[in-house]
Order: C-alpha cells, then sequence, then structure tokens
C-alpha cells in the first residue's frame, strides 16, 4: 500500500514536473512569438517610411532630446515632448495607412481611398514644416537664455556701413511696400507649385527628393535657431525707424498673417530663405524651365525679408548656406536604400513607359534610350542620327527612356 501510494506520488510529482515545464516553454514561446510580432510591426513600420519621413522623425527625436537636457528651461517640456510624440505617431500612422491601402488596391483599378490616402501621404510635409515653425517660438530661449541680435546687428554694419533695414526706409513708399511685401508672400508658393507640377506627372522620386532638400534645410535652420536665438529687427530694432510701412491691399494682407502667426525669434537663419533656396536647387535640377521662373522671385523675396524689417542681412546669407546644404544633404540621402517608400513611388514612369513608343526615324543606337555607365540619362542630343537636340520627338523618346529605365533599375 505504501509502495503504491509511493509510486502514485512519484508519477503526479512526474506529471506537475511535466506540465510545468510545458507551461514555462509555452510562456517562452509566446513571448517570443509577441516579440516576433512587434518587432514585424516595428519593420512593417519603418518600409512604409522615405526619406523624408528620416528627416522629420529625426528632427523630432533630436528636439525632444534637447528638451529632455533642458527641460528646466521651459515651463511645460512634458506638454512639448507630448505634441511631438503624437505628431511622430501620426506621421507613422499616415504613412502605414496610405501602404496597406496601396498594397490593396494593387493590380487592380484605383480607389478613391487609394487617391484619398496617396493625396495626404504626399502633402503633409507642408503642414509639417508649419507645425515645426509655429513650436519655435516655444525653443528660442531653450539653451542660450537671451537674445543674441547685438551680433547680427554688429555684423550687418560691418558687411554694409549701415543698418539695412534703417537705411532702406528712405526708399520706401505704398507702391514699393506692397511689391516688396508681394514677393515676400511668394515664399508660400515655391514649394507647392514646384511639388504640384512633379506631383502632377507623377514623378515621385523628384516628388520626394524636392521634399526632403526641403526638410534637410529646414531641420538644419531650425536647430541653429534653437541654439542661437534671434527676434529680428522688427523687435529689436523697434523706434528706429520713423515709422510702419504703408502700402496697399497687399502689405495690409502681410500685417494680418504676421499678426496672427509671427514667431518671436527663429530668425537666423532665415528659414524663408532657406526653403526658398531648397526649392530653387529642386526646380534647377528637376525643373529646369521653373528655375528660371523662380530665380527672380527668389531674389526680390531675399531684399523683401530685410525691407520689411523681418531679417538682418547675415540672415539671408545663413539661409542661402542652409538651403543649398539641404540640397546637398538631401540629395545624399535620396541616393540611400529605401529613400522611397510607397508603392506608388516605387512604379514611378512604369505607367508612362507603358504607353510610351519609340519614335520614328530616332536612334536605335546602343546605349540609347536606357541608363548610361554611370547611372545617368543619356542627353537629347544623343538620341538622334544627327545629334540635333530641338526635335520634339527626340524630347519625348528622352522621356519615355528616362521612364523606362526608372522602372526597370527602381528597388
Amino acid at each position: 500500500m505504501n509502495s503504491a501510494d509511493g509510486k502514485n506520488h512519484g508519477g503526479n510529482e512526474g506529471a506537475i514536473v511535466w506540465r510545468e515545464e510545458r507551461g514555462g516553454g509555452a510562456r517562452t514561446a509566446d513571448f517570443e512569438a509577441g516579440g516576433q510580432r512587434i518587432a514585424g510591426w516595428i519593420t512593417r513600420q519603418w518600409a512604409a517610411c522615405g526619406a523624408f519621413e528620416c528627416v522629420a522623425l529625426g528632427y523630432l527625436a533630436a528636439s525632444s532630446a534637447l528638451i529632455a537636457v533642458f527641460a528646466e528651461n521651459l515651463a511645460h517640456p512634458v506638454k512639448l515632448v507630448s505634441v511631438q510624440a503624437l505628431v511622430a505617431t501620426m506621421i507613422l500612422a499616415l504613412c502605414l495607412v496610405e501602404a496597406r491601402v496601396a498594397e490593396r488596391a494593387r493590380g487592380r483599378s484605383e480607389t478613391f481611398s487609394a487617391k484619398f490616402w496617396r493625396f495626404w501621404r504626399h502633402w503633409y510635409p507642408h503642414l509639417f514644416f508649419l507645425f515645426c515653425f509655429e513650436e519655435l517660438g516655444k525653443f528660442v530661449h531653450l539653451v542660450t537664455p537671451g537674445w543674441q541680435d547685438a551680433k547680427l546687428m554688429a555684423a550687418d554694419h560691418w558687411l554694409t556701413g549701415v543698418d539695412p533695414a534703417v537705411w532702406l526706409e528712405q526708399f520706401a513708399t505704398p507702391a514699393r511696400n506692397d511689391f516688396m511685401q508681394f514677393a515676400y508672400l511668394t515664399y508660400f508658393g515655391y514649394l507647392l507649385v514646384l511639388g504640384g507640377v512633379l506631383y502632377y506627372r507623377r514623378d515621385w522620386r523628384e516628388y520626394w527628393s524636392v521634399m526632403t532638400y526641403s526638410a534637410t534645410g529646414y531641420a538644419v535652420g531650425y536647430v541653429i535657431a534653437i541654439l542661437f536665438p534671434i527676434e529680428s529687427p522688427w523687435f529689436s530694432m523697434a523706434g528706429a525707424w520713423r515709422g510702419p510701412l504703408e502700402g496697399g491691399p497687399i502689405t495690409a494682407t502681410i500685417n494680418f498673417i504676421e499678426h496672427f502667426g509671427r514667431v518671436r525669434g527663429a530668425a537666423f537663419p532665415s528659414e524663408h530663405v532657406a526653403g526658398s533656396v531648397a526649392a530653387l536647387w529642386g526646380a534647377w535640377r528637376h525643373r529646369r524651365w521653373l528655375f528660371w521662373v523662380m530665380l527672380p522671385l527668389v531674389a526680390c523675396m531675399c531684399v523683401s525679408t530685410v525691407w520689411g524689417r523681418y531679417h538682418y542681412v547675415v540672415d539671408v546669407f545663413a539661409g542661402m548656406a542652409t538651403g543649398t546644404l539641404g540640397y546637398v544633404i538631401g540629395g545624399w540621402v535620396m541616393t540611400t536604400e529605401g529613400s522611397l517608400a510607397t508603392e506608388a513611388d516605387k512604379t514611378s514612369g512604369a505607367k508612362y513607359a507603358r504607353k510610351c513608343k519609340p519614335e520614328q526615324g530616332i536612334s536605335t543606337r546602343p546605349g540609347v534610350g536606357s541608363l548610361d555607365g554611370r547611372g545617368g540619362y543619356p542627353p537629347i542630343k544623343q538620341l538622334t542620327e544627327d545629334g540635333g537636340s530641338r526635335s520634339g520627338s527626340a524630347r519625348r523618346y528622352w522621356r519615355c527612356a528616362a521612364a523606362r529605365a526608372r522602372s526597370r533599375h527602381r528597388p
């Protein structure tokens, strides 16, 4: 009897141990499966992002880190970090939703849902830029407690021998003020027009390249503005001129916008100039005809920032440098793997290429109409036997060849 009890007891112990081992293994397996699901979600989320999101989220991460380090200089640091986390979450969610909708619509006629999400996926960067600029008003004394305008005023005087904003007042008339304020307002149209042309033509790689140039230039400028706070001549030199700039309806419009949207600080470098120069470089690279249209307007806009007492001359030069730096760095970022994320982006040009047919009388020599040995497209003048570059058929053939090459070599 005792022996039997011992056997039963031993059997029960074995069963208990077996069940515990089985339960532990199940829990380990569940834990590993959960980790794989999380890793898979992160992978899918990151795969839905492109080069622009890398720059945008990188700026949010950098500014959040600065908030955490210098939290004692802010009234509501937790609130600011929470808002930035919310913006980052919204960006990731938008990218993921658009990617899923595009995946479901693949191979079928385009639905309203696919068009809707693609539109917002491509145009939300403009809202992001606006958010970051307005947010800078809360960061101006995050690192440096005082304004640094005296240094730029001295630099302007060293460069020009005068205080430029005060000196320009002698030329002010209502008509000239309206023209300069109009030139200042053109800033808001450069990226919209260039992006609109590329979006309409479905040149997705070029579109996201331009957005990445701008995002990089803005991000560099934002960080500089946080580290080196400048409030602008409008505030630092108030009272140095005879009176406000009088003008007509355009001046009244800009005064209305500035009344509700003016940010005190973030004047160095000029983000207006940085964004305009980045867009100008994008037009030079991707739509040369638009570059020549934009160039005189951008030049007038640069002058208007000083005329309107928004910036120092040094701000303008710094903005030019920042916009150019954004173009250089952004161009390099766009060469990295995964710079284009959406399915529409990756198949850019494929639909157009299928519609293209070689033009009659166009050279079909080896190498023409395809990528050359250096990864670029052949010049238009190589597309005809006689070397002519003005032929309309040659230009059409070049566009078709470029589209075919993009569709073949797109990752």
